[in-house]
């Protein structure tokens, strides 16, 4: 089984970026409820959890919030019709993401090979969880909207969470580690 190492934000910063979440899954009636929003940061391949819970409480331990910078909207076409914010690979979220991936690999765990073809980002809709699939058009008026309204924000960071991949919030969350006050 695979499993998500994700950023998570706070409350203020999710507030605002669930109201376009909230209005495009609205307009196509995508979701009963709706995906937490979030960034992953790597999948992992079928990890010894225990030993994985180690090296990462090890690596976020001097870690405190941080801000990301979302700029733009970026759009995944077919197979997965995605309409996401894009996140700027600058600063503590590029630098996390490449100390989890080189600590991880070095540790033997299954990650991706290169970080360097991945687009950090915010799904705000997508046919994952959703109660129906989008059609083609919706996709492309979807994507298109966004990107004529677009969206910049400064976002908080204030935790990273392991996730199994399912759609229950309760039962989704194997860790979380919060990160350190400024």
């Amino acid at each position: 089984m695979k499993y998500y190492l994700v950023a998570l934000f706070d409350n203020n910063s999710y507030k605002d970026i669930e109201i376009v979440q909230r209005n495009m899954c609205k307009k196509y009636k995508l979701y009963k409820n709706l995906p937490v929003l979030h960034i992953t940061l790597e999948v992992i391949g079928d990890p010894n959890i225990d030993k994985l819970d180690q090296i990462l409480s090890k690596i976020f331990n001097p870690y405190k919030k941080f801000k990301v910078e979302i700029r733009d909207i970026i759009c995944f076409d077919e197979p997965y019709k995605s309409v996401n914010l894009k996140i700027e690979s600058k600063g503590y979220i590029s630098r996390l993401e490449r100390k989890v991936n080189e600590t991880l690999k070095l540790h033997g765990f299954n990650v991706r090979d290169s970080i360097s073809n991945w687009d950090l980002h915010i799904s705000l809709a997508n046919p994952n969880f959703a109660l129906r699939e989008w059609s083609k058009n919706e996709y492309a008026s979807a994507c298109s909207r966004a990107k004529k309204h677009g969206f910049y924000k400064l976002a908080t960071i204030d935790r990273i969470e392991l996730w199994k991949p399912i759609n229950n919030k309760k039962e989704m969350t194997i860790k979380t580690y919060n990160l350190k006050e400024y």
